[in-house]
C-alpha cells in the first residue's frame, strides 16, 4: 500500500473481529511506532502492549469514549515521563508520543488492521491499572484489531474541511 493511499483509506474502526493478531502483526505495530521521529530523537515514549481480555476491559474505563479498547484484540498504551513543568500535559512529549500512535496506525493499516486512538482521563487510575511508576503518565491508548466490517466507500462528504478553508498563505 503506498502511503497516499493508507493516509487517504484510514479510518477510526471501534467495532473489531473476535480473532487474535499474530505475533508478527503484533511486533509489526510496536516497531513501527519505536521507528518514529521525535525531537531531537530523546524517543520518550514507552509501549505498554496488553493482549489480556480482563486488562484490556479495564484499561476501556480509564476514559469517556474508550470503550472500542475492551473489544480489541490489542490496546496499546502509549506511556511518557510526567510533565516537570508544571503543566498537567508536557506538549513536546505528547507531540512525539502521536508520531508514535501514527505510525503505528499506518503500519497496521498495511497489514488489514484497524485501529482507534482514545484518551485516558483517569490518570491516578491508569496508574494502578498498568503499573506505572511515578516518573511515567499515560494520556493516549489505541486499539487494534481486524475490522468487523471494512469500509469500501470513500470519506463522508463532508467529513474533511477542503483543503482551500485549511491552507493560508504566506500569513494569515
Amino acid at each position: 500500500m503506498e502511503v497516499w493511499e493508507a493516509i487517504r483509506k484510514k479510518r477510526a474502526v471501534r467495532v473489531f473481529k473476535n480473532e487474535p493478531l499474530s505475533d508478527e502483526a503484533v511486533t509489526r505495530i510496536l516497531d513501527a511506532g519505536r521507528r518514529s521521529q521525535s525531537s531531537k530523537n530523546t524517543q520518550p515514549w514507552d509501549f505498554i502492549a496488553i493482549r489480556d481480555r480482563d486488562q484490556r476491559q479495564r484499561v476501556s474505563e480509564l476514559g469517556n469514549w474508550t470503550g472500542h479498547v475492551a473489544g480489541a484484540a490489542l490496546c496499546v498504551a502509549i506511556v511518557v515521563p510526567t510533565s516537570q513543568t508544571g503543566q498537567d500535559v508536557d506538549w513536546k512529549h505528547m507531540f512525539d508520543a502521536g508520531q508514535a500512535a501514527s505510525y503505528m496506525q499506518l503500519a497496521a493499516l498495511e497489514i488489514g488492521v484497524g485501529s482507534c486512538l482514545g484518551t485516558v482521563y483517569k490518570q491516578e487510575e491508569a496508574r494502578q491499572v498498568l503499573g506505572l511508576p511515578a516518573d511515567k503518565t499515560i494520556h493516549i491508548v489505541i486499539s487494534f484489531g481486524y475490522p468487523a466490517e471494512q469500509p469500501e466507500t470513500p470519506a463522508k462528504k463532508g467529513g474533511r474541511r477542503p483543503l482551500e478553508e485549511v491552507v493560508h498563505w504566506d500569513r494569515w
